[in-house]
């Protein structure tokens, strides 16, 4: 008699996982072990129960998708992952995919080609929702005309953006003005059909094979690009207000003009920058929206504990300056005193020794 297959299942919804459990407990060969409904949990039941299987749903508390799996998969070369999610957006589908998921299932299709999933993956096959096929096939023909109309320059500053640099480190890399990279980006915005930068780096992230890394070349080049050095001191702006972020970048690099700049808007975008770059420093909003940015603090500082994190706040008050320390913060600022001094000792303080 074979060993039955250890099958844990993740999901912030008591009313779907009962409903995961009832589908998959009619499959004989599994047996359901545990059940989660966070980041932590899962990561705490993964080592301590070693599933064979894991169900799982992208939206869950404390918990990014695409690291958790390449982080899970370190620890279970080979646990079989299928998402269950009502997500079809293409971002989570292909980073999961990327990242060894084996299967994606959206929530809304037969309960039958649930078990088909099941059954696929475990056989050592892949499985895709029907609906999310059309949409990797459009994806496909999508990249095909993108490819035929990207010129060379267009797939270097589309690598340029998707390494978080702004228009002033872009321009110092590429030896052009910061106007002619403004006009470079409307035409490459046209080019891939988006809007903003933001949909720019998904577009990046979600087509690799049109983004073109520049040449290195020595910095003394009269047209060649700048070296992207490895070594160079990078801060992370992470703030749900743009204009702020871009006023902020600009008094960094006015004061620093080698330091690399990335931006993000959430926390989402924050984790995946630092998991990716590891910035020497991070200036974090207190408020974003409906965000936490003490909360974001800690998630940083256990992403990167080296990366040094500077809280600031329109509205700084006693209680979320301790609450911002005790999360890992290294100090506390408020938006209206940081000017080219504060900004030249903060960056002085994260330089490495």
């Amino acid at each position: 008699m074979t060993n039955p297959i250890k099958t844990l299942i993740a999901d912030d919804h008591e009313l779907v996982r009962a409903g995961l459990r009832d589908a998959l407990s009619s499959i004989p060969e599994l047996e359901i072990v545990g059940e989660v409904s966070n980041g932590p949990e899962l990561f705490a039941s993964i080592k301590k129960l070693t599933p064979d299987l894991l169900v799982m749903d992208v939206n869950m508390p404390d918990f990014e998708p695409v690291s958790a799996v390449r982080q899970i998969l370190q620890w279970l070369p080979e646990l079989k992952i299928l998402v269950v999610s009502a997500y079809d957006d293409e971002a989570y589908i292909t980073g999961l995919l990327s990242a060894g998921a084996r299967g994606y299932h959206l929530k809304d299709q037969p309960l039958s080609d649930l078990h088909l999933a099941v059954n696929r993956i475990l056989a050592g096959g892949r499985w895709l929702s029907d609906p999310l096929v059309n949409l990797l096939v459009h994806r496909q023909i999508t990249i095909s005309s993108a490819a035929q109309s990207l010129t060379k320059r267009q797939g270097e500053l589309l690598y340029l953006l998707s390494q978080g640099f702004n228009n002033n480190k872009i321009a110092l890399m590429m030896g052009i003005s910061v106007k002619t990279v403004e006009n470079h980006l409307t035409t490459l915005y046209r080019a891939i059909g988006v809007e903003s930068r933001l949909e720019a780096n998904k577009f990046a992230s979600l087509h690799p094979e049109l983004v073109t890394p520049p040449k290195k070349e020595s910095s003394n080049s009269a047209t060649g690009y700048k070296s992207i050095n490895d070594g160079m001191v990078s801060v992370l702006l992470v703030d749900d207000n743009s204009r702020f972020r871009t006023q902020l970048g600009r008094l960094i690099n006015r004061a620093y003009p080698s330091v690399i700049v990335h931006e993000a808007e959430d926390s989402q975008d924050a984790y995946n920058i630092v998991t990716q770059y590891r910035p020497n420093l991070a200036f974090v909003d207190v408020v974003m929206n409906d965000e936490d940015g003490i909360k974001c603090t800690s998630r940083i500082k256990s992403i990167s504990p080296e990366t040094r994190v500077i809280l600031i706040s329109a509205y700084p008050d006693r209680e979320l300056h301790r609450l911002g320390i005790n999360a890992g913060a290294a100090a506390f600022l408020d938006k209206k005193d940081i000017d080219s001094s504060t900004i030249r000792q903060v960056i002085d303080d994260a330089m490495p020794r």
